[in-house]
């Protein structure tokens, strides 16, 4: 027999990239009573991973819960940029309904495109919040507009265009169902949430489903599964074994160690679950995502949500650089290997791959953040390796070749338009639309491939005041060739510590990416050059010593200004295909392949002959 839990509502928040997503979750765990009236809480408090808070970004989804006239309502943030979109696909499983923010000035923007589509595709009631309404530049009537529009290209139901709106300040936790009228707390918004979201409803004495859409590591208890129990009940201590729908076979029966519901921040025991509820099991080993926990005696799994394939794929290799071993603690192809199979467990858009050689594996992710991502955990974590260029992944469609392609949008101001549809047009870019006044909106389809290497361009091209955003938007067949980097490398010829004297003599060369006193090696990146070509520069040399005293501040002369130190992003957009990325747990190093000058002299000549 179905019951509906009404005490209980089950809602995830999707948004595009700085729409404000976890800054209304803050106000709603304070608004919900989570926190004490005097207790300190951190901005973005959802955000608990130090790489999140640096970057200001999600980039897991998470979980939690608060309590308002009664009803528990879990809530579900998750990341808005698109390389993080795998994470938002399997969460929207846990959910019966979604809050779909959107900026009150910038309006939908490519990701939101995406994951109201994978919501939409769910049958999923839609929530729509215009954020930031405390904006002086914000446009609420034409954001909505503008979201209605979006729901009718992606062919929603008549339910979900009746869906409802609420203006909110997430900043200020506010909300009104009337942007003209200034809200006073969150009320508006829970109301609606209770409301229009569906409450969970199920068999609480049929047999159990627990369909597992995170994995979560702990180093006591191992792997802990979070998911949302479909049908029957759950107790803490029982058999029970887990099956997926996706391959056969069964896990030997293993009694449950834990049982955890989420209540606020906190992830608390809990001796007994039934349908609707998202809780957190330990005890199954192997447990993956798209898993179903079910009784011994009636194994039943549940399909789960497709997740799309990789887009972009880039080599993992063991370091061989000769500072290699120096500064890491785990160096070696088993170490890494070990490593990134253990991450494939917990990131479903991940694909890691054996190579012909033990030393190297293949790694394929849903664009350049998502793997740089993996590499700067991975370096914190102590390991040391190399990386190749990224790559897109082509496919074969009706005997054609076919790329992936990205919806891209750019805000810049009108002066720099001109420079902008050029350079894109140079890799490939249509221009779809072109709207606004004194700051214009230009919407693209351009290859992923495209992209690479282009925003340092783009910031430039703008002074520093352009936006871009880009969604993978399906594949198309193959554009033909985009040009390659046009500058070339400035590559040290020997291995010793850099000075100002010599640096301030190769400055004039081009870019610098290193300061005075760094150690480099013979085949090491140290600059880009300003012009087509690699060129061998001397980067250590020092100043002959004369029996003449230098007058007072000599040495001050050699100032060395061309330094710009790019970040690993930018250092995995300059590589060319016969370099690498070496990255360490204190600091990464772009290289030739071939550290040896004359032997890479040799490679050109013979690549020309051919």
């Amino acid at each position: 027999m179905k019951i509906t839990r009404n005490d209980l509502r089950n809602v995830a928040i999707i948004a595009h990239v700085d729409h404000g997503k976890t800054t209304l979750v803050d106000e709603m765990l304070k608004q919900g009573g989570v926190f004490r009236e005097n207790q300190q809480v951190a901005d973005r408090v959802m955000d608990s991973n130090a790489l999140e808070r640096e970057r200001g970004i999600t980039i897991l989804s998470k979980n939690t819960a608060v309590h308002y006239k009664g009803v528990k309502i879990n809530i579900v943030d998750t990341p808005g940029h698109a390389d993080f979109s795998g994470e938002v696909e399997r969460v929207l499983k846990m959910v019966d309904g979604v809050l779909l923010l959107v900026d009150s000035f910038e309006g939908p923007m490519p990701q939101t495109r995406f994951v109201l589509k994978k919501a939409l595709d769910l049958s999923l009631p839609v929530i729509i919040v215009v954020n930031k309404t405390d904006r002086p530049d914000a446009r609420p009537d034409e954001v909505v507009d503008e979201t209605l529009e979006l729901l009718l290209e992606l062919d929603a139901t008549d339910e979900q265009l009746d869906s409802p709106v609420v203006f909110a300040s997430g900043r200020d936790g506010t909300a009104s169902l009337d942007w003209r009228v200034q809200g006073s707390d969150l009320q508006p918004l829970f109301d609606t949430i209770l409301r229009h979201i569906p409450a969970p409803e199920g068999d609480p004495d049929g047999t159990l489903q627990l369909l597992v859409s995170t994995i979560d590591y702990n180093d006591y208890v191992g792997r802990i599964g979070v998911g949302r129990i479909d049908r029957g009940q759950i107790s803490a201590g029982q058999m029970a074994v887990k099956c997926n729908y996706n391959s056969e076979g069964i896990s030997a029966p293993t009694r449950l160690a834990g049982l955890f519901e989420f209540d606020g921040l906190k992830r608390v025991n809990c001796e007994h679950a039934q349908i609707g509820d998202i809780v957190a099991v330990s005890g199954l080993e192997d447990l993956a995502i798209g898993d179903t926990i079910c009784p011994v005696d009636a194994p039943d799994p549940l399909p789960f949500v497709k997740i799309e394939d990789p887009t972009v794929t880039m080599t993992f290799c063991v370091n061989t650089s000769p500072f290699a071993g120096t500064e890491g603690q785990y160096v070696t192809s088993r170490h890494l290997r070990a490593r990134l199979f253990k991450e494939m467990q917990t990131d479903v858009s991940l694909r890691v791959e054996d190579t012909e050689t033990t030393d190297a594996f293949r790694v394929s992710g849903r664009g350049e953040l998502h793997l740089s991502i993996l590499i700067e955990t991975m370096r914190r974590q102590g390991y040391e390796f190399a990386v190749t260029k990224p790559m897109v992944l082509y496919k074969t469609i009706d005997g054609v070749k076919h790329e992936p392609m990205e919806k891209l949008i750019c805000d810049v101001p009108g002066e720099y338009v001109g420079a902008v549809i050029e350079k894109l047009g140079h890799r490939k870019g249509t221009l779809l639309a072109m709207h606004g006044d004194d700051r214009m909106r230009l919407e693209f389809s351009i290859p992923s491939r495209g992209l690479f290497g282009y925003r340092p361009e783009f910031m430039t091209d703008t002074r520093g005041e352009g936006v871009m955003n880009a969604v993978f938007d399906g594949y198309e067949p193959y554009k033909g060739d985009i040009p390659s980097r046009v500058s070339g490398s400035l590559v040290a010829f020997e291995t010793g510590e850099t000075t100002s004297y010599a640096m301030f003599y190769v400055q004039d060369r081009g870019e610098l990416f290193i300061t005075p006193g760094t150690k480099v090696y013979s085949g090491m990146i140290v600059g880009r050059n300003s012009r087509p070509g690699d060129i061998d520069v001397n980067v250590c040399k020092k100043k002959h010593l004369t029996s003449i005293r230098n007058a007072a501040g000599a040495e001050e002369t050699y100032k060395v200004t061309n330094i710009r130190i790019p970040t690993l992003e930018e250092a995995l957009e300059f590589i060319s295909d016969d370099e690498l990325v070496e990255i360490t747990p204190k600091s990464f190093r772009m290289r030739k392949f071939e550290l040896n000058a004359e032997q890479r002299k040799k490679n050109l000549a013979h690549m020309k002959d051919k």
